[in-house]
């Protein structure tokens, strides 16, 4: 099994479509910096916070956040 790491790539590009910034989640979600710092960096997040910014976005999960192969990784 290849190895996966999670990107938040597909978020940021429903904030594009739906015309919203990061900084709009951080005021209207009360998101914590560090928060959007992980999610700035692909790493873990809880997935109530997950869950927060799909309804916010009125969007599935899979318009958020993805599994990627990680290239990178070795066994």
């Amino acid at each position: 099994m290849k190895p996966l790491k999670l990107s938040y790539k597909p978020l940021k590009l429903t904030l594009i479509m739906k015309d919203k910034t990061n900084q709009d989640l951080k005021a209207d979600l009360r998101l914590a910096p560090a928060t959007l710092a992980k999610l700035n960096k692909d790493e873990y997040v809880a997935l109530s916070v997950i869950h927060k910014i799909c309804e916010y976005l009125e969007c599935p999960i899979q318009e958020v956040v993805e599994f990627v192969e990680d290239k990178f990784e070795q066994f």
